[in-house]
């Protein structure tokens, strides 16, 4: 009987650390998408991308995902060259490596207008660390699929738990 509740203990925690690993998927602009009424700066600001988080863009067809290759082309929004270009409605990236990347939409004078976003890609291991961004939460639309620290859902934990849990108690 008590090896079966240490081992309870031991499942719940293991699923507890796998929970804070899990990569999390980040709409960007929120519940809004990549539309051009979304402050992204101010959306990217309540936000942490770490390596293993997908990016994913929701947008009409007037729309584009254009990724810059430098913070001058970010900038100076400077399409002329890009890195990658996505026209799906429903693209998604994933953060592979540390560091910042830059991403803009390809409609004319969208990009000018303020519907780009900097991200900074953090070490799955960081705790917590924003990418850079300007302005305070506007409160537009600011979600993470799974959220800040909800990496996995908490469903998912005690479905796994109670199979685990289950299973100690048949044996």
């Amino acid at each position: 009987m008590k090896m079966q509740a240490v081992l309870v203990i031991l499942v719940f925690s293991g699923l507890i650390s796998v929970k804070t690993t899990l990569a999390a998927q980040h709409v960007i602009g929120g519940s809004q998408g990549w539309e051009q009424s979304v402050d992204f700066d101010s959306w990217s600001s309540d936000q942490s991308f770490k390596v293993g988080d997908q990016l994913v863009f929701k947008y009409s067809g007037l729309h584009s995902v254009v990724e810059l290759g430098s913070e001058t082309a970010y900038k100076s929004c400077d399409l002329g060259t890009p890195v990658n270009s996505l026209s799906s409605g429903n693209d998604v990236v994933k953060l592979s490596k540390t560091g910042t990347r830059y991403f803009a939409c390809g409609t004319v004078g969208h990009c000018e207008q303020g519907m780009k976003i900097k991200v900074n890609v953090v070490s799955s291991d960081s705790k917590s660390a924003s990418s850079p961004g300007s302005g305070s939460d506007s409160g537009s639309g600011s979600e993470s699929s799974s959220g800040h620290g909800l990496r996995a859902s908490i469903g998912y934990i005690f479905v796994v738990g109670s199979l685990v849990i289950g299973l100690i108690w048949a044996y």
